[in-house]
C-alpha cells in the first residue's frame, strides 16, 4: 500500500538540519509549547504548581503569551471567556492534585457554555500511577475520573514521544461541535525529562464538520413552508457557530417570530419587528410558544432556564437543531437533526418556500406589550433604571460577563445585547464567581475594547484576588459590584419559600477601599450616576471598579 505525500510540506535543507539537530536542554514541557504554537495557540492560561512546572519553565523558550491568575478555578473562567470571544482553543496549564481539581467548577461551566478549553493538568510521577498509595504530593488514586464526567474528552500521556498526539487530538476534540473543555494528563517526570526528540513543527488538527442529513433537511423545510404559525427559538449554538446573519434570513423568508435564550443573547436584533426577545421566564412568551404549530428550535436543549422551568408544553411539532446529540429530543419528542447550527440553517434556508404572514409582526407586539404590562405592575423601577444605565454606559462592540446575581437574571430577559457574543454569563453551570475572571479572558483576547464584568457582592468575594491579575497585566475592564450585603437571589428564595433566610446575610469589605489598594481605580455610585460613573470608568485606560450599593429584587416568576 503506498501512499501520496505530494501534497505535504517539503522541508527546506535549513529545516531538515534543525530537525536532526535540536537544540539542547529541551524537556517534556517544551513538547507541550511546542505543540500549542504548532496548533495555532498564542495565549495560554493558568496557575503554576510543583509537578507543572516542566511546562512553565517551557514558557521561557516559547513565544506563547502566558495569562496567570490567582486561582484555578478562575483560571479556568478566563479561558472559558478567550474560547467564547475567539472561537479558538483556550490552553489551561494546571498542576496535580488541588490545582487540577480546583479548576473543575469552571471546566463544567465550559461544558454548559460550549467553550473550547484545552485543560493541560500535571500528573504525579509514572512510577506512581496505577491506583497504588504511594504518598506521592498531590497525590489522587484516579485524577482522570475526576474530571471524566465534566469534559469531552480525556487524553493520557505516558511518554515524551505522545504529547504531541495527545494535544492535538485533545485539540480537535474541544474544536469539534459542539465545542467544549477536554483534558490533558502529563506525569511530572515526563514534563521534566530531557527530550532529543525534534522541534515540534505546524501540526494540523482541523475539527470534522457537523453537516444535517438532507432528508431532514427537507422534511424541516416543508413543515416550516406550509407552517400556519412557525416560531425560531435561537440558543446559544446560533452564537457560538456564528449563525445569526443565516438565522435572520431564514426568519424573514417565513415571517417566523425569534425568541432568543439567555445562551443566545444577541443572535437576533432586539429591535426586529419579529423579535420576540429573550422573555423565557414569561407566562405570555411561553403561551405563545405553546400555540406555534410548527416550533423550530436552533442551538438549544430547552433546558430549565429555556423552557420557563419545564412549564413549557409546545402542542405543534417541534424541529431540533442540535450539535450535542445528548440534548437532541432530551426534554421534548421532535425532529431531531443532529448539525452544527450554521450548516443546518444554511441547507434550511434554500430549502424553504417563502412564507408571508403579514400579521405575525402585530402578534409579536401584542405578546412584547403583555409583558411589559406585567412587569410595570411590579413597581421595580430601580432595577430597570439600573439595567438601562448599563446599557447606557457599555460601547455596542464591548463584551459583557454576567455573574449569578439579580442584575444578570434582569439581563437575561431584558437588556439587549446589540451584537452576537457580547454577552456572557455563567447560567449554563450557575456557579458564582465567573463575571470578573472571565472578563480578565476577554480582556487578554481583545485589548482594544473595554470588558464589563457584572458581579454581586457575594459572587465578587469569588474574584477579589484577581484585581491584582488586572493590575498586573493592565487590562481594560471595569468590575461593576452591586453590593446588597448577601446572596440576593438566595434571600428573595428563602424568604418565598420559607418565610424567613439562614447563611444569606454576608460581612464584606469596603470595595472602594479594597480594589484602590491593588492600584486599581474604584468609585461608588448609584442609579442616578452609575451611566456616568461606568461610562467614564469604561473610557479610562486599565482596570477600573464601580461600587453600587442597591437592594434590587427580581420580578414575580410565572411558573410556580
Amino acid at each position: 500500500m503506498s501512499h501520496d505525500h505530494d501534497d505535504r510540506p517539503q522541508l527546506t535543507a535549513a529545516q531538515a538540519a534543525a530537525v536532526l539537530n535540536p537544540p539542547a536542554g529541551r524537556n517534556g514541557g517544551d513538547l507541550v509549547v511546542e505543540s500549542l504554537q504548532g496548533l495555532g495557540a498564542t495565549t495560554v492560561f493558568g496557575l503554576p504548581g510543583q509537578h507543572a512546572l516542566g511546562m512553565f519553565d517551557a514558557l521561557r523558550r516559547s513565544s506563547l503569551r502566558y495569562v496567570g491568575l490567582r486561582v484555578e478555578n478562575n483560571a479556568g473562567f478566563a479561558a472559558d471567556a478567550y474560547g467564547r470571544i475567539t472561537g479558538e482553543v483556550a490552553p489551561l496549564l494546571l498542576s496535580t492534585g488541588p490545582g487540577a481539581l480546583t479548576s473543575l467548577a469552571a471546566l463544567q461551566e465550559a461544558a454548559a457554555a460550549s467553550a473550547p478549553v484545552l485543560a493541560i493538568s500535571s500528573q504525579i510521577p509514572t512510577a506512581g500511577l496505577g491506583g497504588g498509595r504511594h504518598g506521592y504530593l498531590h497525590e489522587l488514586r484516579d485524577q482522570q475520573a475526576s474530571v471524566r464526567d465534566i469534559v469531552k474528552s480525556v487524553h493520557t500521556v505516558r511518554s515524551a514521544s505522545q504529547i504531541p498526539s495527545a494535544i492535538a487530538a485533545a485539540w480537535e476534540s474541544a474544536l469539534t461541535a459542539p465545542h467544549g473543555p477536554v483534558w490533558v494528563e502529563i506525569p511530572q517526570d515526563v514534563l521534566l525529562a530531557e527530550t532529543t526528540l525534534p522541534v515540534v513543527s505546524a501540526m494540523d488538527a482541523t475539527p470534522r464538520e457537523l453537516y444535517p442529513r438532507p432528508e431532514l433537511t427537507i422534511a424541516a423545510a416543508h413543515l416550516l413552508s406550509n407552517a400556519e404559525r412557525p416560531v425560531i427559538i435561537a440558543g446559544g449554538g446560533v452564537v457560538r457557530s456564528d449563525a445569526s446573519g443565516k438565522l435572520r434570513a431564514l426568519a424573514e423568508k417565513i415571517d417566523a417570530p425569534v425568541v432568543t435564550t439567555f445562551g443566545g443573547k444577541g443572535a437576533f436584533p432586539w429591535e426586529h419587528p419579529l423579535s420576540l426577545r429573550s422573555w423565557l421566564e414569561d407566562r405570555h412568551t411561553t403561551d405563545f410558544l405553546e400555540d406555534a404549530d410548527v416550533l423550530l428550535v436552533v442551538g438549544s436543549g430547552l433546558g430549565e432556564l429555556s423552557s420557563n422551568y419545564h412549564t413549557f408544553r409546545p402542542r405543534g411539532r417541534v424541529i431540533q437543531i442540535e450539535a450535542d446529540a445528548g440534548k437532541l429530543e432530551s426534554n421534548h419528542p421532535a425532529l431531531g437533526i443532529h448539525s452544527d447550527a450554521r450548516e443546518a440553517l444554511a441547507d434550511l434556508l434554500e430549502a424553504v418556500e417563502r412564507r408571508e404572514d403579514a400579521g405575525a409582526a402585530e402578534r409579536v407586539r401584542t405578546v412584547l406589550e403583555k409583558v411589559r404590562v406585567r412587569i410595570e405592575a411590579q413597581e421595580l423601577t430601580l432595577e430597570q433604571q439600573v439595567l438601562a444605565a448599563v446599557r447606557e454606559a457599555l460601547p455596542d462592540a464591548a463584551p459583557s460577563f454576567w455573574d449569578m446575581t439579580i442584575l444578570a437574571y434582569w439581563a437575561w430577559s431584558a437588556f439587549d445585547a446589540r451584537r452576537p457574543n457580547t454577552m456572557h454569563s455563567a447560567q449554563g453551570a450557575g456557579g458564582l464567581g465567573y463575571g470578573f475572571p472571565a472578563a480578565i479572558g476577554a480582556a487578554a483576547a481583545d485589548p482594544t475594547k473595554p470588558v464589563l464584568a457584572v458581579s454581586g457582592d457575594g459572587g465578587a468575594m469569588y474574584s477579589i484576588a484577581e484585581l491584582a491579575t488586572a493590575r498586573q497585566y493592565d487590562l481594560p475592564l471595569t468590575w461593576l459590584i452591586v453590593d446588597d450585603g448577601g446572596y440576593g437571589i438566595l434571600r428573595e428564595y428563602m424568604t418565598g419559600a420559607f418565610g424567613e433566610t439562614t447563611g444569606t446575610e454576608l460581612a464584606r469589605p469596603d470595595f472602594v477601599a479594597l480594589a484602590e489598594s491593588f492600584g486599581v481605580p474604584a468609585v461608588r455610585t448609584s442609579a442616578e450616576s452609575l451611566a456616568a460613573d461606568l461610562g467614564k470608568a469604561l473610557a479610562a485606560p486599565g482596570p477600573s471598579v464601580v461600587v453600587l450599593p442597591a437592594l434590587l429584587r427580581m420580578f414575580e416568576p410565572t411558573h410556580l
